[in-house]
């Protein structure tokens, strides 16, 4: 009787995850961009995510195609400077869709950027998510039509964006703020001043400039120059200044007529919730920053300046009548906005000082805050949106 052959088991092909390509700019839209990733390889440790962005994308495990930094400029005449680089850094993120065939495309913000990409990945039959809604309740609301003939699903992160693209026919969800899982310190106000050589019994302002070189030139010197006026009417102030990474120090030079001055200040990178904690009111720039304000709690005034022809060219486009993102999420206005010529280092040290000495004023305004963070969602909001990315 012959004896049966038998034949070795075959090995099951090593598992290929899904293939997803993201392009972010900017610090919070790095931020997001490597919170969704770890939250989708959270779900599944397969996926194989490529994308243009920074150290933040790249650290949850993504493979750069390029870098953001140095092309995030805010203005009409700081965006040509640029120009040049952005196509070729648009040439190479559309070659990698096409070598590597994504099963979707995730745009995060950044959408002067972001819309050129978006007719490339239909011609390659890429399914797009446009995670992080540009403002086009803001400015510029024909951009909608653009995101309707191209975007398969938005991920808005504001209650009242998911009416608005319901109302154009986009599919659309409510994922939540991501940054209601992140605005968390590492530090206690009273390890995290000292640590900084500043005293944890005496009044803190934060100054949160922005995270663009091009904002910094245009909102650092009024911060600067209001911070002696505060001290003057606020004894033992010290200041908090919360710098983004990758910054020139050349960009910080107007603070240092505040230390001259024998005011305690501390500049500290890569720490935007050990200031916010740590403080007692913030003088912030517009943007994401109000947000990680309002979340801790803090009373603030939120200030921003352009160039002057920026301005006078964007103010026609404006359909809102406030500018933070606080008040557009509460509705109403509950923190002082100084824009443009009305950011003047008097009006900027009067809100700071009222801040500062005024506990009915800055009670009323963390209650105001309070309300603001209720409506940002529930924790979780980074794995909300890579489920909906996989079910993309």
């Amino acid at each position: 009787m012959s004896r049966p052959t038998t034949t070795p088991a075959r090995q099951a092909a090593p598992a290929v995850g899904r293939r997803i390509l993201i392009s972010c700019g900017e610090a919070s839209g790095d931020l997001y961009a490597g919170a969704l990733v770890d939250a989708l390889r959270g779900i599944d440790p397969t996926i194989r995510v490529s994308g243009f962005g920074g150290e933040r994308l790249r650290a949850s495990g993504a493979d750069l195609v390029g870098d953001y930094r140095g092309l995030t400029v805010t203005g009409l005449v700081e965006a040509a400077s640029v120009l040049r680089r952005s196509w070729r850094m648009l040439d190479a993120i559309g070659a990698a869709a096409r070598e590597l065939r994504p099963d979707v495309f995730v745009a995060i913000d950044f959408p002067d950027f972001n819309f050129r990409l978006l007719p490339v990945m239909r011609r390659l039959a890429v399914p797009v998510v446009y995670y992080v809604s540009p403002q086009v309740w803001a400015w510029r609301a024909g951009r909608i039509h653009t995101l309707k003939k191209y975007v398969d699903r938005m991920l808005v992160i504001f209650p009242f964006e998911a009416e608005l693209y319901e109302r154009a026919g986009i599919p659309v969800e409510f994922v939540g703020h991501p940054l209601v899982d992140m605005a968390t310190p590492a530090m206690p106000r009273e390890a995290f001043l000292p640590a900084h050589g500043l005293a944890a019994d005496r009044p803190v302002l934060a100054l949160l400039p922005g995270s663009r070189p091009s904002e910094l030139r245009h909102n650092l010197p009024a911060m600067a120059a209001a911070v002696p006026l505060v001290a003057a009417a606020v004894p033992g102030l010290q200041i908090l200044v919360a710098r983004a990474p990758v910054l020139d120090d050349q960009l910080f030079a107007p603070l240092a007529a505040v230390s001259a001055m024998g005011i305690p200040i501390a500049i500290v990178e890569r720490a935007t919730d050990d200031v916010l904690h740590a403080c007692d009111a913030v003088i912030t720039a517009s943007g994401t920053a109000t947000v990680q304000a309002a979340l801790h709690g803090r009373p603030m005034v939120i200030v921003y300046r352009l160039s002057p022809v920026t301005y006078s060219v964007g103010r026609a486009f404006v359909r809102v009548a406030t500018y933070g993102m606080v008040n557009l999420v509460a509705g109403r206005p509950v923190v002082p906005e100084l824009i443009q010529d009305a950011f003047t280092p008097a009006a900027v040290a009067r809100e700071a000082i009222s801040l500062l000495t005024d506990p009915a004023r800055a009670g009323t305004m963390r209650e105001d805050l309070a309300e603001v963070r209720a409506k940002l969602g529930e924790p979780g909001a980074s794995r909300r949106a890579a489920e909906a990315v996989l079910r993309t």
